[in-house]
């Protein structure tokens, strides 16, 4: 089954593919199961095309992968163009609402290690 360009996984349970749409979490996925009154065991393949085109309209309602991807960069060029202090923290690739970063905020900066006993041994040459 593919939903805007996007396989869903055949093996898998319907409400755990359809999280591999770009905005569609666990309970988004089961409320839209709810909706087409499909059961949230079934799998992609058991499918009929009936339910499918059902669950593909739903889905569809919502905004997801490429418009909300779109939309969140939007906001966050926004923030950055006023010069807020959400958008400044972004622009210096920190954390953004509130984290410490004295330490683990490795996520968003990568995986910087700047002392010199942490992080990965380099193999010694002999």
């Amino acid at each position: 089954m593919r939903i805007l360009g996007i396989t869903i996984p055949n093996e898998k349970r319907l409400e755990i593919g359809l999280t591999t749409l770009y905005g569609i979490g666990l309970s988004r996925a089961r409320k839209i199961l709810d909706a087409a009154k499909v059961p949230h065991s079934k799998k992609a393949k058991d499918l009929s095309i009936d339910e499918e085109n059902k669950i593909r309209i739903l889905v569809e309602e919502h905004k997801i992968e490429g418009n909300l991807k779109r939309e969140v960069s939007a906001n966050i060029k926004r923030l950055k163009d006023i010069k807020a202090y959400r958008g400044v923290r972004h622009m210096k690739r920190l954390p953004v609402n509130g984290q410490r970063t004295k330490t683990n905020s490795r996520t968003v900066r990568g995986n910087v290690r700047k002392t010199m006993g942490s992080g990965r041994r380099k193999l010694e040459k002999t």
